[in-house]
């Protein structure tokens, strides 16, 4: 495929033509994929209802285009080094022919249990290569897989596992994840008991360890054993539903983002080639885990649509300790490193010997994505990791855009340190104020939507398309509205300055502060909560949470333990609050509205600046919660 953008100019005139030409661009693009049968309609969309069609009656497996070719031409070219978490543990060379025939013999495991075109896998297990397996296994029949992190609670996962009407689950016994061990077996069967659709649970033998095996209950090596390594991928039409991957938003429910197969497979291979600027005999690693759109689009999916070699680790950054990632880069040569501003800032907290004591001379291209990135963490980044070589790609996007939309590419874009610079082709950002007024011109801030579609973009949140048109296309009309705000400067480069609805973005996870109020809620003790972000100097937003309980013998300290307990039940250690106070009232307004931003200036350690307060329906409160908060 020939698609790499060469030079500035070169971005420029293919923006232009992107933006006047879109279905020819567009179209382009797409016909150096394998089809089966070419579309015969570029596009057809409107943002009202919405209803967004790419490729129109086109017929394919993306499968096809991210494997057989690949296997077919170099199927010796490595497609994954796996590295365990352990460094005692066999690290693993997967090929192209390899990965081929693993997959195939995955998909035949799939068909033998019962699962075909349309119906819906969850997947619950570690970073380690039978979750690509998987991914690619259902894509290969036109199953639909629900990625769930491995990290969510039970309550969590069960919440997804229902909503998808999930047939099957894969999971492992155990995870490794640093020094921790966690019992993912067990997880799933307490989530199981409230999931009627689930007819079989797979479990991968990761650890050997001693778990309960129930009659749904198959091991994988016993399931697999025996399947073919051929198995023909299934024609799916270019709007099939590839999968669904769940993300918080504004309200209390996780909302499952679904992505169709066609888009989604041309925009994920052209923003991976062009941003990250990828050629033949480049190594890339991207630190970030499957059960995120991160892992789907820029571990499995776009760089082996592009014929790429990965890194896949199973891992945490700093185990067994802090050099662990740059042993990695310097181990297998790592060209192209995309990471988290959280795991650059936690990194750069720790003695500066950990990185020197390794060779990192062969990295070319740095990039961050999931939250904007601060300055001092972005010249650390470069100067230490990047030796002041290295270009810095800031990457923003989003779960529901599919693929990266705005950032630059890698040596052809100047840079500017925390802005993600310019829109990729294609992509039309509008920046609007709360009334829906386009804002012109340079040096502006305001609301930042999408004006005009693009491949890889969402098509409707699973199972509920009225809830897709009310969080994204409801706000402002005939726009896709990012729930971000965003300051273009006077050279028209774009910066993210963070969530405007009620989601917190911690260490680039997004949390709907509803949800987190709900978990909290369900202790007994717990009248009413509410919810902010506040920074945080790793995190970037930490989770504090103001509590009013009903009277109650408990110590303080003890309470706030039950209630960080609860929410680890409900949704899982990473939205844990940071900060728990125990409040007599809370901020409302007479129509019962919560202050969320009174809270945050109060979460930040600030009592100045709150505004007027006497519009609220008791302003006394205020100064019980700044007491409590000790300000």
């Amino acid at each position: 495929m020939d698609f790499r953008i060469k030079d500035f100019d070169e971005y420029l005139s293919t923006y232009q033509k992107s933006v006047e030409q879109p279905g020819e661009f567009w179209a382009e693009i797409a016909g150096q994929f394998l089809w089966r049968k070419p579309w015969d309609k570029v596009l057809e969309w409107n943002f009202r209802d919405p209803d967004v069609k790419w490729f129109q009656n086109g017929k394919l497996n993306i499968t096809e285009n991210c494997l057989d070719r690949h296997a077919r031409n170099t199927p010796d070219k490595v497609a994954f080094y796996w590295e365990p978490n352990d460094t005692n543990n066999r690290a693993l060379t997967i090929t192209y022919g390899q990965l081929l025939a693993e997959v195939n013999k995955t998909a035949n495991m799939l068909k033998a249990n019962g699962i075909s075109k349309g119906d819906r896998v969850c997947l619950y297990l570690p970073m380690i290569p039978e979750l690509a397996y998987t991914v690619l296994a259902c894509a290969r029949i036109g199953a639909v897989h629900s990625v769930v992190f491995a990290g969510f609670s039970a309550r969590s996962l069960a919440d997804r596992i229902i909503d998808g009407g999930c047939r099957m689950v894969i999971t492992s016994d155990e995870l490794l994840r640093g020094p921790k061990v966690v019992g993912l077996k067990s997880i799933v069967d307490e989530a199981l008991e409230e999931c009627s659709t689930v007819e079989c649970c797979i479990v991968y033998q990761r650890t050997g360890a001693d778990v309960h095996m129930g009659e749904k209950d198959l091991w994988w090596h016993e399931a697999i054993q025996g399947m073919s390594e051929e198995c023909e991928a299934v024609e799916m039409d270019s709007e099939d539903t590839l999968f669904i991957l769940y993300t918080s938003g504004s309200t209390g429910k996780p909302k499952g983002v679904l992505h169709t197969c066609g888009g989604y497979m041309v925009y994920t291979a052209y923003t991976f080639t062009n941003v990250f600027q990828y050629k033949e005999g480049d190594i890339y690693w991207c630190t970030a885990d499957v059960g995120w759109i991160t892992g789907h689009s820029y571990i499995v999916y776009g760089p082996l649509l592009c014929g790429a070699t990965s890194v896949i680790y199973e891992g945490t950054p700093t185990h067994p300790d802090p050099g662990r990632v740059w042993e990695i880069v310097d181990k297998y040569k790592v060209s192209i490193f995309y990471t988290a501003p959280t795991a650059i800032r936690a990194l750069e907290a720790c003695d500066i010997s950990y990185v020197r004591k390794h060779d990192l001379s062969s990295l070319q291209t740095l990039g961050t994505v999931g939250e904007p990135i601060n300055e001092e963490a972005w010249e650390w980044y470069d100067q230490e990791i990047g030796g002041g070589r290295c270009p810095i790609v800031d990457t923003w996007w989003q779960t529901e855009t599919g693929g990266i939309m705005i950032s630059a590419l890698s040596g052809i874009t100047k840079l500017k340190p925390t802005f993600a610079t310019l829109p990729l082709p294609g992509i039309q950002p509008s920046i609007v104020d709360d009334e829906g007024v386009e804002i012109q011109g340079n040096g502006v801030e305001g609301n930042l939507c999408i004006k005009f579609p693009w491949p890889g973009m969402i098509r409707t949140t699973y199972g509920d398309h009225e809830r897709c048109r009310l969080n994204y296309f409801d706000r402002f009309k005939d726009l896709y509205f990012t729930g971000d705000g965003c300051r273009r400067d006077e050279d028209g480069y774009y910066r993210i300055t963070g969530r405007v609805d009620d989601v917190i973005n911690v260490s680039g996870h997004r949390f709907g502060t509803a949800e987190i109020e709900d978990a909290i809620d369900e202790h007994e003790v717990t009248v009413e909560s509410a919810v902010v972000g506040f920074p945080h100097e790793i995190k970037a937003q930490g989770i504090c949470a103001f509590v009013i309980c009903h009277p109650h013998d408990l110590e303080e300290d003890e309470l706030k333990a039950e209630i960080s307990d609860t929410v680890r039940r409900i949704i899982g250690a990473i939205a844990t609050p940071d900060k728990i106070f125990l409040v007599d009232g809370l901020p409302k307004t007479r129509s019962g509205k919560i202050m969320r931003r009174i809270l945050r200036k109060i979460a930040s350690g600030e009592k100045e600046g709150m505004g007027d307060i006497s519009t609220l329906l008791d302003p006394s409160v205020v100064d019980g919660i700044v007491e409590k908060a000790g300000l």
